[in-house]
């Protein structure tokens, strides 16, 4: 059965390609044997497909980090270093790259949604919603980090014309799927999202499924891209309901390679980044303003951060115990977002409590001093700064920058390279990354340039 499954993935992997010969060639569907819900869960349970491989073109693109020019040049890829500068096309590699990484998980998800029911035990009606559960979840956590990146930031006044994602809900592979609209793609993943919530358990084998709380986290992470503040509030609300614990920085090891534990009681649902060489910790070096912005009494000064020992710093690495960054979903980013959702309704108490109780955790022992803000406006400035420092190299920051942009936050990027300058002023059209180019064969919009 272990073989069969195998076989599916890699035609899976095959179609996310855009391999023209195969999608010519009917599949020998007597190879993919799916007969009871444990093979849909083996499925669901490959982790290379299902949890070490989110998009890290975004952080890539965003403003948290800087490369010398020697180790910008040192660069293997050509596309990576277009994607440094921002440039308008030729910056994803044309196989193994985000995209096909997110459209494989997509097909996996597809596969267990049209087979859950017809393998289900009747006597089991538990174990049937925890594995559509898990795909509607998988499905549009995919869904969202692909819009994150290849579509413009989202503005309900333009969604039913600015370009959305192809959205391929079935295993019929044959048929071409042009892009939706942003609309239609943003209706997609909230409602595969609120499927999962409403399907999945409260308690899981382990973070590496996700259950009920994370379902939750991720749509209030949608919520709060949409600007539905409202939603995005409830959603992180009823996730904290689930689970609302909080690491100690001051029981961590500061002089430990890593030292945040995989899958720490922080963790809702474990995943990791596909690192770009750009951030990798011996290439990028911190924004120094950004590294300043952290006080003397702040553990995450060197929890987070390595000193280079030459006036630079390199990320660790985070919630994960090894060099990969983490990008699932965890309690941190949660209290962040209903604080954020408090402030922007006013509710100036409720907000500073959220961050407070996440800031005593993160200074040493005694040393921190609650925040107070006056108005809400002040509530507001304090959690997107905390935000920023809180959530640094986890797939967020390009998201936030999109997000507040379209608000008027006037965030403009810049980065300097063999003396020249690069500049990303707000709301440009590069901020949907250019879609790999060998997908035009297949009836793939580009995206505007």
């Amino acid at each position: 059965m272990k073989k069969h499954l195998l076989l599916l993935i890699a035609a899976a992997s095959m179609i996310a390609g855009g391999c023209k010969k195969y999608l010519d060639e009917k599949p020998d569907r007597s190879l993919v044997v799916i007969s009871a819900t444990a093979d849909l869960q083996a499925l669901l349970d490959n982790y290379s497909t299902m949890n070490n491989a989110d998009p890290g073109s975004g952080e890539a693109s965003a403003d948290n980090y800087y490369l010398t020019d020697a180790d910008w040049a040192s660069i293997a890829s050509e596309p990576q270093r277009r994607l440094y500068t921002w440039e308008k096309d030729q910056v994803i590699a044309l196989t193994s790259n985000d995209w096909s990484n997110a459209y494989r998980t997509v097909y996996s998800c597809n596969t267990v949604l049209e087979n859950a029911d017809r393998v289900a035990d009747p006597n089991n009606n538990y174990e049937t919603a925890n594995i559509k559960g898990q795909a509607y979840y998988y499905r549009g956590k995919a869904l969202l980090q692909s819009a994150l990146l290849w579509c413009l930031a989202y503005r309900s006044s333009t969604s039913p014309t600015d370009l959305g994602l192809p959205l391929r809900m079935t295993t019929d592979f044959n048929t071409e799927v042009p892009r939706s609209n942003n609309a239609q793609t943003f209706a997609a993943i909230t409602t595969d999202l609120i499927q999962a919530a409403k399907q999945l358990p409260v308690t899981q084998a382990s973070a590496y499924r996700p259950g009920k709380a994370a379902a939750f986290a991720l749509l209030a992470r949608c919520y709060l891209y949409t600007h539905n503040y409202d939603l995005a509030g409830k959603y992180a609300d009823s996730a904290l309901q689930i689970k609302k614990d909080l690491l100690d920085f001051n029981t961590l090891s500061a002089s430990a390679t890593y030292p945040i534990a995989r899958q720490n009681k922080e963790v809702l649902h474990q995943s990791i980044m596909v690192l770009p060489q750009l951030i990798s910790a011996t290439k990028a070096k911190i924004d120094s303003n950004l590294y300043r912005s952290y006080a003397s009494n702040d553990l995450r000064r060197t929890i987070f951060f390595r000193d280079n020992r030459n006036g630079t710093y390199a990320f660790k690495g985070s919630y994960d115990g090894s060099a990969a960054f983490f990008s699932g979903v965890a309690v941190d980013e949660v209290y962040l977002t209903r604080a954020e959702c408090y402030a922007r309704g006013g509710k100036i108490t409720e907000a500073m409590a959220d961050l407070n109780t996440l800031l005593v955790n993160r200074y040493k022992k005694g040393a921190f001093i609650p925040l107070q803000a006056a108005t809400a406006t002040d509530a507001l400035r304090f959690v997107l700064v905390e935000r920023r420092k809180e959530l640094l190299m986890r797939g967020i920051r390009w998201m936030d920058i999109k997000r507040l942009n379209t608000e008027g936050a006037n965030i403009a990027l810049q980065r300097k390279l063999n003396g020249a300058n690069y500049l990303l002023p707000p709301n440009d059209l590069r901020y949907a990354i250019a879609i790999p180019e060998n997908l035009m064969r297949f009836g793939i919009e580009q995206n505007p340039r």
